[in-house]
């Protein structure tokens, strides 16, 4: 079975793999051989990620700085990726992001940032998808991998976020990452035929430093009684998806959330 789960020889694009989850799956891809690219809007973040991974585990990456948000520009990114090693074999679609630090209420949220959540989660996979997806058509191989959310499974119950001050999860987050979860059923049974795989990652929450009151009541609403560990609990899922372990999976939504979404 260790073959299966071999990268070496495979190119993966990974959006938004600077940091946080992005940077912990482009790690591991990594330590299983695959080269690495690193794509986001920042230039001085995706170099530093790609050169701490290329001293790390001794790949080579390259970094790719676009707006998912643009269909041009996520052509470009396609043309940049493809040129490198001339094949693209995985991509997984993490850009995005929750609410940034504008209102969050959902009666008092502006159309302006509801849309901008919309189209960076939602819009930004789906683009980044159709431009990555035309490469790996031709060669009738590819991994598309695309994180979604527990956001995008159940509805969050906010009185644990304003008992703690902290600023809660906005609707707008919840509909992107269900279409999200959505788009990937039926992109797997559209690249099916050219044998491109097409699945999803839902994590629930995983422990960014905050508020430890937070903390404590997220974990006693999940099974497993803690939140997930950056730098550990996306990883498996990530490598499995990425690999021919999972070639007999696709348009399937793998959650990692400790079992929180199962007791609701």
């Amino acid at each position: 079975m260790r073959d299966y789960f071999d990268l070496t020889g495979k190119v993966a694009i990974i959006t938004g793999g600077h940091s946080w989850l992005g940077y912990d799956m482009a790690c591991v891809l990594a330590e299983y051989g695959c080269s690495i690219i690193i794509a986001s809007r920042t230039e001085e973040k995706i170099k530093n990620a790609t050169d701490n991974i290329k001293k790390q585990y001794g790949v080579e990456t390259k970094y790719i700085v676009f707006d998912q948000t643009s269909s041009d520009e996520c052509q470009r990114m396609a043309e940049e990726a493809e040129s490198w090693k001339n094949h693209i074999d995985i991509l997984i679609n993490n850009a995005g992001g929750g609410s940034g630090i504008s209102e969050c209420d959902f009666l008092n949220r502006s159309q302006k940032d509801i849309t901008a959540v919309i189209t960076s989660n939602l819009i930004g996979s789906l683009l980044c998808t159709q431009a990555v997806g035309r490469y790996m058509v031709k060669r009738r191989y590819g991994k598309i991998i695309n994180i979604g959310s527990i956001a995008g499974i159940v509805g969050r119950d906010r009185r644990i976020y304003t008992k703690n001050n902290k600023m809660q999860q906005p609707v707008d987050y919840a509909a992107a990452k269900a279409g999200v979860i959505g788009m990937t059923r039926d992109l797997a049974a559209y690249f099916a035929p050219y044998n491109v795989h097409v699945n999803s990652i839902s994590p629930g929450g995983f422990y960014k430093n905050e508020p430890k009151g937070f903390v404590d009541d997220y974990s006693n609403l999940t099974p497993q009684n803690r939140m997930g560990t950056m730098g550990k609990d996306i990883k498996g899922a990530a490598l499995f998806l990425a690999s021919d372990a999972s070639d007999y999976v696709t348009g399937h939504n793998l959650v990692v959330d400790g079992g929180f979404s199962t007791t609701k």
